[in-house]
């Protein structure tokens, strides 16, 4: 690889370190064709990908990021995957990917500059999606209003259950 191939090779990976609000450091020894492929496809599903670079390069791309904890992670061949969108749903794929076996392992990654080992991103895809924690919120958000509304519904409801019950006995009393 000539010197300008690998310096636009590290402005492309710098770019997209820039981009990602995840990054996990796997390895992907023995990994045929079709399973490549197949993650590959999960993770564009996501709006995430996997990038194979060499180590020194990844080094050069990562430096002067929120990224710089993979440095550690990195050795040997290794694949990186990298979320633009929802770090849940990227973890959730990375984690379920079962069919390589053990040709396919986790190593850690970094979440928004925080470095999170193999534990901490099986947790992470542990967690409900975006949309249901959003409801929650929302649900959250709501419980107070929705008290006050009933809080202040209840007297009006009291006096038209009494009212009616009046009516009831004085129509059960005049009919006998």
């Amino acid at each position: 690889m000539k010197k300008a191939q690998k310096s636009e090779l590290v402005a492309d990976l710098t770019e997209r370190f820039g981009r990602a609000s995840l990054a996990v450091v796997s390895e992907y020894k023995g990994m045929t064709a079709a399973e490549s492929t197949e993650l590959r496809s999960r993770l564009r599903a996501v709006r995430g990908e996997l990038r194979v670079a060499k180590n020194t390069l990844v080094r050069r791309a990562i430096r002067d990021t929120r990224f710089t904890a993979l440095e550690g992670q990195l050795g040997g061949p290794v694949g990186l995957i990298l979320a633009f969108d929802d770090p849940i749903a990227l973890a959730k794929t990375v984690t379920s990917f079962k069919e390589a076996g053990d040709k396919f392992k986790v190593r850690g990654g970094v979440l928004e500059g925080r470095p999170l080992t193999r534990e901490e991103i099986q947790e992470l895809a542990n967690m409900p999606p975006k949309e249901v924690v959003m409801a929650q919120l929302l649900g959250l958000i709501q419980a107070p209003a929705s008290a006050l509304v009933r809080l202040l519904n209840e007297p009006g409801s009291a006096l038209a259950r009494v009212v009616d019950a009046i009516g009831k006995k004085n129509a059960g009393a005049a009919a006998s």
